[in-house]
């Protein structure tokens, strides 16, 4: 049994590293916090003065906001959709038995460790390009105009982007949780006379439903901040058709040299987070108490 005194020792020993973590977080968070109350403009050095919550109106009322908001819920929907139901008719796949399996597996997984800003680049220039692209290549063997997906469509294909590079991982998880049912259910439920469809979806399914709560959760916190792939590929265009809240941040900071407008903004994205991250896990609780 442990002692008063060596509790005391525990907590001495480390608290270093939770004082060193609590103000690598708190440090850079209040910084943004009181710039986001000054009016602190880059192109200015010298005017700082207090604001109060100027910045925050300026932000909310910005004309861009709104369609911030509809494409960061529009990009992290669509992802999530993709990549939940792909990693899961993966998996299926996957889990059966079949020659080089090993090595399908890893090329499944492969795209996963793929940089943001290289998948985008990749994506540009390979696949997505009007005039050298590979879809333009497929378009023009079947006598089709190529499509310019990235002026034409860029919210879906920044969705299609972001999508091939995360779906490695839905899989990964999915295929793990697979891989741990009991086989011996799926074969009671084959000799009561449960066909392919009435074993996925009153076996496989509420087995898989804690792991795909654990996917959406661990792939909306990371999707909420996506913003390489919309750098190298749209800016943010044309126009607001791809600014997210995060990339809007970015605009207002380094392009409009407004730190304190930019700040706002970020607190604003870190409320918005952490009221999506709250949510998230009240109902991946409940489905865990199930």
């Amino acid at each position: 049994m442990s002692t008063q005194a060596s509790r005391t020792a525990a907590r001495l020993m480390v608290s270093p590293a939770v004082l060193l973590l609590l103000g690598w977080m708190a440090i850079p968070l209040g910084m943004t916090l009181w710039f986001s109350f000054q009016r602190y403009n880059l192109l200015m050095p010298g005017m700082e003065s207090f604001t109060g919550f100027d910045n925050y109106a300026y932000f909310l009322t910005d004309p861009a906001f709104g369609a911030a908001i509809f494409n960061t819920l529009a990009l992290v929907l669509g992802v999530l959709t993709i990549t939940t139901l792909g990693g899961l008719l993966l998996a299926l796949l996957l889990d059966q038995p079949f020659w080089g399996q090993g090595v399908v597996r890893v090329l499944v997984i492969a795209p996963f460790f793929v940089m943001p800003t290289v998948s985008a680049l990749v994506w540009k220039n390979m696949f997505m390009n009007p005039v050298n692209g590979v879809f333009a290549h497929l378009a023009k063997s079947f006598g089709l105009q190529p499509y310019d997906f990235l002026a034409q469509s860029p919210l879906a294909s920044i969705i299609l982007i972001v999508s091939w590079q995360w779906l490695p991982f839905a899989t990964l998880i999915l295929l793990t949780a697979l891989q741990s049912l009991d086989s011996e259910q799926l074969e009671a439920a084959e000799m009561d006379g449960a066909g392919p469809f009435a074993r996925f979806f009153h076996v496989m399914l509420p087995h898989l439903a804690r792991a795909i709560t654990v996917v959406v959760l661990i792939q909306t916190i990371f999707l909420l901040s996506t913003f390489a792939e919309i750098l190298v590929t749209t800016n943010g265009g044309p126009g607001t058709a791809s600014t997210t809240l995060t990339y809007l941040v970015y605009i207002q900071s380094l392009l409009q040299y407004d730190v304190g407008t930019g700040a706002a903004g970020g607190i604003i994205a870190v409320i918005l987070a952490n009221i999506v991250a709250i949510f998230l896990m009240r109902m991946i609780g409940k489905n865990l108490e199930a």
